[in-house]
């Protein structure tokens, strides 16, 4: 049985990885889907971002659901250009239910303590562009008056510190992870009166383009303390964004109607150790 039928949800970072599989299982589940993206590389940042034709993609898997979508190019570090997308597929679909504030980039390998330029990226990426998701958004959801849940990507990393190496890349990383872990709790406070859920997913190493491509996996494996930083408790090496999807499906619906203000690990026990 569909729980989200004559649901809206927001997705950014969609298209691909986590972002795609999250829009996809959101609309088989029956909402439609606002899906933003960049799709243009950040200089800064050692990997091939996503494209225009990924977000195409992911269109078409979504339309395969039976369900609308809006898709959006946009950066998440811009508030206004955000706001004009989100506001361009509210004019399409109608308000906001879910909010899904996925878009994220780390950079695995890049060793200088003071690269400003990637520390400031990592974190208008995955905090700023968390908070201008959330900025961009609730207004809809407390317009449309019945509540909604916001799901905030933060990473294992959001909960330890293992695997830090002095670089500003992954200082950068653990601050906005962990940051999203206080932003979460403020807009958890801020928006229950609004039956708005606010939570976060915290999954260790996933298999998706992030990780799965030839720069980053090369850093990893010269990367003294890789192992500090990728291992889990459980014997797998990553997750599967189909695990992180579950995880977001499940406190997006009915099902989890009095959760909120809590830090969801899908790390294979990375936390625990």
């Amino acid at each position: 049985m569909a729980d989200l039928i004559d649901t809206v949800a927001v997705v950014t970072g969609a298209a691909r990885g986590q972002g795609r599989s999250h829009a996809v299982a959101l609309a088989a589940d029956g909402a439609d889907i606002i899906a933003i993206d960049r799709c243009a590389d950040i200089d800064s940042i050692p990997y091939p971002l996503a494209t225009k034709e990924d977000l195409d993609e992911t269109v078409r898997l979504v339309e395969a659901q039976g369900r609308r979508v809006v898709p959006v190019i946009a950066d998440v570090r811009d508030l206004d250009a955000l706001r004009v997308g989100v506001q361009g597929g509210i004019d399409a679909l109608g308000d906001i239910d879910i909010v899904v504030a996925n878009a994220g980039v780390v950079a695995i390998g890049l060793k200088d303590p003071l690269d400003v330029n990637v520390y400031r990226d990592i974190i208008d990426t995955n905090l700023n562009g968390v908070w201008h998701t959330i900025a961009a958004t609730v207004p809809s959801i407390i317009r449309k008056g019945r509540g909604g849940s916001i799901i905030l990507t933060s990473s294992a990393q959001g909960l330890v510190g293992r695997g830090g190496d002095g670089s500003a890349a992954m200082f950068a990383y653990a601050a906005a992870k962990h940051g999203l872990v206080g932003l979460m709790r403020s807009a958890a406070n801020a928006y229950a009166q609004h039956s708005i859920r606010v939570n976060t997913v915290h999954p260790s190493g996933v298999a998706t383009p992030m990780i799965l491509n030839e720069n980053t996996i090369r850093m990893i494996q010269e990367q003294p303390n890789a192992a500090a930083l990728s291992a889990n408790l459980l014997p797998v090496p990553l997750v599967e964004a189909e695990d992180v999807t579950n995880a977001v499906v499940f406190l997006a619906s009915p099902k989890a109607r009095y959760i909120t203000g809590a830090a969801l690990p899908v790390d294979a026990g990375h936390a625990v150790m």
